[in-house]
């Protein structure tokens, strides 16, 4: 039987995919402004992509601002998350500060999930992912391929480790260069949620040709889908409220 994750009153794993917006403003002022504007939004998880933030190096400026966020914001989750230029994010930090700045953020209470990428050292991850839960933080382990679309079973692997490790959600965003590319990973998507998991996964194929995995990725199991209101954090990302069109729809 899968577990349920339940963040502030929302059920991931239950019912229709949940729809995560990401926040990619640089300055604090700018932030402030693009959680107003997601208030007003029918989401139900907003993400604070950090990296985009020109002040991430300073950590008490970053969770200063996860507290104006958080005060804005009020009830809706939100997830933390530094991604890493190798993964497609806007910067690196070195691994050091990436387990400081993420335990930091942890014991602010501000932010309910943490995102924490799959291809770091094991023992980092199980450092943060025990920090996390000691605090009632749950935990995404995120994998992202911006080039390519592995294999199905490589795409499995992943989410099973990522699942082994103590994430709460594992994720796998993946590039497809072809519509084959985007059925090896609903073909993946189905058969990790219906043989493997004991939890919510998320899983994404990214671009014009991914578009569909956003949309239908509940259909084979995917537990929460991105969309954007504004500038987008990832290639393919659709507005926020053709997004929830689309998925009412499909449901």
């Amino acid at each position: 039987m899968k577990k349920n994750i339940t963040v502030r009153g929302i059920t991931i794993g239950e019912g229709t995919p949940k729809i995560c917006v990401p926040m990619v403003a640089r300055s604090l002022t700018d932030l402030l402004e693009e959680a107003a504007r997601l208030k007003t939004l029918d989401l139900d998880l907003v993400e604070w992509r950090a990296d985009f933030f020109e002040q991430v190096d300073e950590i008490e400026k970053v969770k200063d601002a996860l507290t104006h966020i958080r005060a804005i914001l009020k009830e809706t989750p939100i997830i933390f998350t530094f991604r890493s230029a190798k993964e497609g994010g806007e910067r690196e930090i070195g691994l050091e500060y990436y387990i400081e700045l993420n335990k930091a953020i942890i014991e602010t209470g501000n932010a309910d999930m943490i995102d924490i990428e799959l291809f770091n050292e094991e023992k980092v991850i199980q450092i943060l992912v025990e920090k996390a839960h000691s605090k009632g933080v749950f935990v995404i382990i995120s994998n992202h391929d911006f080039e390519k679309t592995p294999s199905k079973e490589e795409i499995i692997s992943r989410l099973r480790k990522a699942q082994d490790l103590g994430g709460d959600l594992p994720k796998i965003a993946v590039m497809p260069t072809s519509s084959a590319d985007v059925l090896t990973l609903l073909a993946a998507t189905n058969t990790m949620y219906t043989q493997y998991a004991d939890r919510p996964i998320i899983t994404i194929s990214m671009g014009h040709n991914g578009v569909i995995s956003r949309l239908a990725g509940g259909t084979f199991g995917s537990a929460v889908t991105f969309g954007s209101a504004g500038k987008k954090s990832a290639p393919g990302q659709i507005a926020v409220l053709e997004l929830r069109r689309a998925i009412n729809l499909l449901q």
